[in-house]
């Protein structure tokens, strides 16, 4: 028989995408027209979704590494870290157009598939710790602070800069196919072990100043995080999130940017960085944390966001916890953007 092009393939993937999608992903669920999982390792979460119905079946996207594509990117990054090839193959085989048996993958019990996922997630959290060890600590004159003061957030105002963050200078980026400056952020789990490491790709231009890399995905996660977060501030206890006193409330953000620039305006508040909406109502937190002031994005035309916000508030305040929602005014700001757009004030007027 022809052999079938990758779009060909794709297609004929996300037609069967309800037999596809549990074999990938074997611990996620079915929530309205998505299968939703964790991560690509498939392990039970929200992150990532894989469309079941309509014109868009097959396509998937993992909200919180930015990673996304058709069915056959799926088999890709599930099974052959991002190989196409190797998925081509394997598809072929999968829909009965190739020749030779049915590849291992669609023959293990689900005990093996449950073992063969935590073997691939230790290797993830393995190359993730590697990763955060080749840089050095502190950001202290990296191009990391000096993206950070780009975006209005003056670390050194602070007195310290977060320990969650570090430099590494050439980090790869399988968009470009080379090795990108980045700036690394450590995720922990609930018993504060590292677990994942974010990574946001950086640039500089052609004045010197740096920024994100043009890219169509410049901020990626490698290992699962599920349940966990980045301990970007302290507050004035200077207490490790294990050590919070009873009583004590956080401030948790979405996003890198958006935490930091709380921490700049709330230096005695405790802020953590959920990594991605689609993470925040899975935070797990101590006891000891009685209220969550959640700094969200103004998203409010957007359901899928909307939708998340609401199930992370549904959440915490299941857990007994006082909640509420720090947002901006206006719509598709965060406050991030309100610093920014507060320090171009108070620059025009120290000019003025």
């Amino acid at each position: 028989m022809r052999r079938s092009d990758a779009a060909t393939l794709a297609g004929l993937l996300g037609e069967r995408v309800m037999a596809l999608a549990p074999e990938l992903l074997p611990h996620g669920r079915r929530d309205g027209s998505e299968w939703r999982c964790g991560s690509l390792a498939g392990e039970k979460g929200q992150s990532l979704g894989v469309r079941l119905t309509g014109p868009r079946r097959g396509v998937w996207a993992d909200f919180s590494s930015g990673e996304k594509g058709d069915a056959l990117d799926l088999v890709a990054a599930a099974l052959f870290a991002g190989n196409r090839r190797d998925a081509m193959d394997w598809a072929r085989r999968w829909l009965g157009l190739g020749d030779g048996p049915v590849p291992e993958p669609m023959r293990r019990s689900i005990s093996e598939k449950v073992n063969t996922s935590d073997a691939d997630e230790q290797r993830r959290r393995a190359a993730a710790r590697r990763l955060w060890h080749e840089a050095p600590a502190g950001i202290a004159g990296t191009p990391v602070e000096a993206y950070l003061a780009g975006r209005g957030i003056d670390m050194r105002s602070l007195g310290r800069a977060p320990g969650a963050l570090r430099f590494h200078p050439a980090v790869w980026c399988g968009e470009v196919r080379r090795s990108l400056p980045a700036m690394l952020a450590a995720i922990c789990a609930p018993n504060g072990k590292q677990v994942a490491v974010h990574r946001t790709w950086l640039a500089q231009s052609h004045s010197g100043s740096w920024r994100k890399a043009e890219l169509a995905t410049p901020k990626k996660v490698i290992g699962g995080f599920a349940g966990g977060c980045i301990r970007l501030w302290r507050g004035e206890s200077g207490k490790s999130l294990s050590m919070a006193e009873n009583g004590e409330s956080v401030i948790l953000a979405e996003g890198i940017e958006t935490g930091l620039s709380v921490a700049l305006a709330c230096p005695e508040r405790r802020v953590l960085c959920a990594v991605s909406l689609g993470n925040m109502a899975s935070v797990i937190l101590p006891d000891a944390i009685t209220e969550i002031i959640i700094a969200a994005d103004n998203d409010s035309g957007n359901a899928t966001a909307r939708k998340a916000l609401d199930a992370a508030c549904r959440q915490f305040i299941g857990q007994g916890r006082a909640v509420r929602v720090a947002m901006p005014n206006t719509e598709g700001r965060d406050w991030n953007d309100v610093i920014r757009e507060d320090h171009g004030q108070s620059e025009e007027a120290r000019r003025s």
